[in-house]
């Protein structure tokens, strides 16, 4: 789900707390790897039959891979999250996250939003794409 249709959906303090929750998912399965690398290094042996052997080493693959692949959304997701967060803040009242999308301008990438307390207006810049799905 993106910035815009998160925010219009369910508000920017709920976005903002599930974009963690996915980012804080991500870690969890990187930890989940690292454990399956470990248990896959602990059980190969030169002495297990060949089949066995690249049976191991796939599974080494796979979740260097996974790994991989979950370190990077993790810290994508959480750096986005923060990115946005950093500009939810009304520059009139100071009220944090009270904010309603007024449009999303897909070439500057970026997010106009309004405050809902005084109705200032400003653009968000979403690095992900103006609200697209990732």
């Amino acid at each position: 789900m993106g910035l815009a249709e998160g925010i219009r959906k369910h508000g920017f303090r709920k976005w903002y707390e599930r974009e963690l929750l996915q980012s804080h998912a991500h870690m969890l399965l990187l930890l989940f790897c690292a454990i399956g690398l470990l248990g896959s290094f602990e059980v190969f042996s030169r002495k297990a039959p060949l089949v066995d052997q690249l049976s191991i080493v796939a599974s080494i693959l796979a979740c260097v891979a996974v790994g991989f692949w979950a370190m990077r959304r993790y810290l994508f997701l959480l750096a986005h999250a923060e990115h946005v967060a950093n500009q939810a803040v009304c520059a009139q009242c100071k009220a944090y996250g009270r904010l309603d999308v007024l449009n999303v301008d897909v070439g500057r990438q970026s997010v106009g939003v309004r405050c809902q307390r005084c109705g200032h207006a400003w653009p968000i810049e979403d690095e992900a794409g103006a609200g697209a799905g990732r």
